[in-house]
């Protein structure tokens, strides 16, 4: 029932993780965790590819 609630409040509330018992909040960890691995893995993709740019472009030293 309160996951249909849940559906019913606007997008963009922030939600009341007070609420939730132990099980959920461990899983949320675990989704957060996966999700910051995701975006290190695009920061690392675009700082290589960012040092590629630099090497190609940059001027010779003297």
């Amino acid at each position: 029932m309160d996951d249909e609630l849940d559906q019913l409040k606007p997008a963009g509330l922030p939600a009341n993780k007070e609420r939730w018992n132990i099980e959920d909040l461990n899983a949320y960890i675990t989704i957060l965790k996966a999700e910051i691995g995701n975006v290190e893995k695009i920061v690392s993709e675009k700082t290589n590819v960012q040092m590629a740019a630099n090497a190609l472009f940059s001027r010779p030293a003297d």
